[in-house]
């Protein structure tokens, strides 16, 4: 048992659904023998890892499909002990050296320094080099990204880096200027349909096409959430009706509400309410950025033109301040605060000129 969204990904890249032009590209990279440190972005559910991982395959075969997980301890300068897991094959490993918080640079330079001197056993067989697959690289710190840049310099003859992200506007230019950056676009609405068509087909169901768009337009051009809400249409009905509910992620219709919540009442008792609702959104693992963008999103319905602006520079500047500090919370909540302010004086400020 899996979900269509695993059972259905690809495993080579033959066999690619859109970017196909990409995929014959990727595949010359192989054959061309000099590989390159990748940088590969793009929006969420656009594919991302589904090529990485054929890519790979391309590389090595289907031994990296062979994976287990590993359990590395690293010590920090003030003898922190920290555990990180990582997946790896016998020709590649993958890490998300964010989990580590602000001892991510530790973890960097240890694992890389680990992997690249440890040498392939049988090299006329396979590549001269490794693969590590790094993971949120936009979401390191400043001070890991620049011992990334010391650490792919100085091993490069024995391990290759492959860095997937959602923006590279937070990867400093150093790395990127090291990497061949790869930029996987979302797929059209089409292509998804045409997917979801496609997977149900093989599951032996009919999705009614009006019900396929409807789905198209709620995942916002994110496939893996598009495959996602289709399975849970189908657990929730069949056969399937047009107009049938699309059911939404839980954690976002709880975002909705506390952005609701704000707008309804400021006061000091309404923000300790909030406050709790972002713990509990925090606590389920919604990153940071995700609530504050989510939360923007929704207050912006109840701005006008002139209030519009100044929230969007509030919202930049706490979200920034996640990125420096290392309690989330404090940001968020400094951020609904001053929310409250401005947006109850601009309540105020329009009474005041309607008695007027």
């Amino acid at each position: 048992m899996s979900l269509w969204v695993d059972k259905y990904r690809p495993k080579s890249l033959a066999k690619l659904d859109y970017h196909l032009h990409q995929a014959e590209n990727l595949k010359m990279l192989v054959k061309n023998g000099d590989f390159p440190h990748l940088l590969v972005y793009g929006p969420p559910g656009a594919g991302k890892k589904t090529r990485i991982m054929c890519l790979l395959k391309e590389l090595y075969g289907s031994g990296v499909e062979k994976l287990r997980i590993e359990k590395h301890m690293f010590t920090t300068p003030s003898n922190k002990k920290i555990e990180i897991a990582t997946l790896a094959s016998n020709y590649h490993i993958e890490v998300t050296p964010s989990d580590a918080g602000f001892h991510d640079r530790v973890v960097i330079q240890e694992l890389i320094k680990t992997v690249a001197q440890s040498n392939p056993l049988d090299v006329s067989t396979q590549r001269h080099f490794k693969v590590i697959v790094l993971t949120e690289v936009d979401r390191l710190s400043k001070d890991a990204q620049h011992a990334l840049r010391r650490t792919m310099e100085k091993y490069m003859n024995s391990c290759r880096l492959i860095l997937y992200c959602n923006s590279t506007s937070k990867v400093i230019p150093a790395i990127r200027s090291r990497c061949l950056s790869i930029r996987v676009p979302a797929p059209s609405e089409e292509e998804i349909l045409k997917i979801l068509t496609f997977v149900c087909k093989k599951e032996g169901l009919t999705l009614p096409p009006e019900l396929g768009r409807r789905i198209v337009v709620a995942s916002k051009r994110n496939l893996r959430r598009a495959l996602l809400m289709c399975e849970t249409c189908r657990v929730q009905q069949y056969p399937f009706t047009a107009d049938q509910t699309i059911m939404e992620p839980d954690w976002e219709i709880y975002l909705r509400e506390t952005a609701n919540a704000i707008v309804s009442e400021q006061s000091p008792k309404r923000l300790l309410e909030v406050r709790q609702r972002l713990y509990e959104l925090l606590t389920k693992c919604i990153p940071a950025d995700v609530i504050m963008k989510g939360i923007y999103n929704e207050l912006m319905h109840n701005c006008d033109g002139t209030l519009k602006s100044e929230v969007t520079q509030l919202v930049a500047q706490y979200e920034h301040r996640t990125h420096i500090g290392q309690k989330d919370i404090y940001h968020i909540e400094a951020f609904v605060a001053k929310f409250m302010s401005v947006y109850k004086q601009f309540l105020e400020e329009g009474f005041d000129a309607m008695m007027f």
